[in-house]
């Protein structure tokens, strides 16, 4: 396929799949500009791959609006690194993906532009916060997407989607470019319909850049082969398998922990004690990062400008805060203002911190005893309905509890396609030791040459 005829199938499949209100924004004008781009250029990694996105990555030509009012219309003067080396790895940039505002949320209902329909079903949510690049590639819209993690917001609306989500280890991609949500978790991730595909979205996007201080010097991430795994060792930790988990994801993962044991790998148990205090600790770090963070959106140095009835600088910061951000992003600011205040920092803040070091300390202990790959459920359950958890803020953070670990840890982790409940994907989860991406992908690439991912598994 040519780079017209990519840009012009591209089009049509955007035009085709806007019921899905995935796509915030692209045109035929820019998809027609790549592919003059993409004549020139020679083959690379990337070609014949449209990608798509994510709002909360400034990139030129598109606006970037992380899917809130409070910076919509906004164009950067300057573009994300990763989108950057899309575009020279040959890859076709096609669409800004929805989100959930400003990456805060688990289904994509907190979008101020409308949420995103699940590609199956839309009475479904996608997952999130990428459920926009998700549900583009699960619907065969773009090859692949780029997405953003801070708790596991391209690995559970992958499993929720049927496609495959890498959170790489921190710092193994720049994000420089990336609006700041929680700078200490923020991960660029990818997604594609296959482990490949995904694999070299990332080894595209990967590697030291100067703009940002946490990316590592360390030699650039090469798509690995699918891995022989006899004699590979799958740990099983048990805080991962409640008796209340889901009959379905259950019954996927038991499938796929006998494929792992027919393909050779020895299957052990192990512990993870301190991961059920993921979740508390990650909405203590997260919100307080994030007040942080979002304290520069006042209505003076970016987006909107509302002037309150007083005239003064405060009217002015309440009426910009308080039209421009949503009810998801409100709450998560006063919870982190809150526990950043005097008095309480110690009594929350200090103690998640802690409670996170213990959570990575699990982890090591785990790796440096034998185990070269962790397997979990992605999700507790399959996707759910629109509109079933959003008035219940702690059901619906309770749908990350599998992801948030390894998210808190920094290390890498993946979510793929096991197998589907009355209709609806499953996702099983990958995680490996820090740094070591090429081991858990090409499991994943064996996993997913013995999967049938649409077969029923109860």
């Amino acid at each position: 396929m040519t780079p017209h005829d990519l840009a012009v199938d591209t089009g049509n499949r955007l035009t085709a799949a806007a019921g899905l209100n995935a796509a915030l924004h692209w045109s035929q004008q820019l998809l027609d500009a790549e592919a003059k781009r993409l004549e020139q250029a020679g083959p690379a990694l990337l070609t014949g791959q449209s990608v798509a996105i994510k709002d909360n990555l400034v990139t030129h030509g598109h606006p970037t609006t992380c899917a809130s009012r409070m910076l919509e219309g906004y164009q950067s003067p300057f573009e994300a690194t990763a989108v950057r080396r899309v575009r020279d790895a040959g890859g076709m940039v096609a669409a800004k993906a929805n989100l959930d505002e400003f990456a805060m949320g688990s289904s994509t209902e907190h979008s101020a532009f409308g949420r995103v329909m699940h590609p199956l079903d839309p009475a479904l949510v996608p997952g999130g916060s990428s459920g926009g690049s998700t549900a583009l590639v699960a619907a065969g819209v773009t090859t692949t997407a780029l997405g953003s993690e801070t708790g596991g917001s391209v690995r559970q609306p992958a499993s929720f989607c049927g496609v495959v989500g890498i959170k790489p280890s921190y710092g193994r991609v720049s994000r420089f470019g990336l609006v700041a949500f929680g700078s200490s978790l923020d991960c660029i991730s990818t997604v594609g319909r296959t482990t490949r595909d995904a694999a070299k979205l990332l080894a595209s996007i990967s590697g030291h850049d100067p703009f940002d201080v946490t990316t590592r010097a360390e030699p650039a991430f090469e798509v690995p082969a699918a891995m022989d795994l006899r004699g590979r060792v799958v740990g099983l930790p048990r805080e991962y398998f409640p008796d209340d988990l889901h009959p379905g994801v259950r019954a996927g993962c038991e499938r796929t922990i006998e494929i792992l044991r027919a393909s050779g790998a020895t299957i052990r148990e192990v512990s993870l004690p301190h991961s059920r205090f993921a979740v508390p600790a990650y909405y203590i770090i997260n919100p307080a990062e994030a007040a942080a963070n979002l304290a520069r959106f006042d209505g003076v140095r970016y987006g909107i400008r509302r002037v309150g009835p007083d005239g003064d600088v405060r009217a002015l910061y309440r009426a910009t805060r308080g039209t421009g951000f949503g009810p998801e992003v409100r709450r998560r600011i006063l919870i982190g203002t809150f526990v950043l205040s005097a008095g309480y920092s110690n009594q929350y803040y200090s103690r998640a911190q802690a409670v996170r070091h213990l959570i990575i300390d699990d982890f090591a202990r785990v790796f440096a005893g034998g185990v070269d790959l962790l397997f979990t459920p992605t999700t507790p359950t399959p996707a759910f309905r629109a509109g079933e958890k959003t008035a219940d803020p702690v059901a619906m953070y309770l749908a990350d509890i599998f992801v948030c670990p390894a998210s808190l840890a920094g290390i890498p982790a993946l979510s793929l396609p096991i197998g589907r409940d009355q209709g609806l994907p499953l996702g099983g989860q990958l995680i490996a030791a820090d740094w070591n991406e090429s081991a858990m992908i090409g499991a994943a690439m064996t996993l997913e040459g013995a999967i049938d991912a649409t077969a029923e598994v109860r």
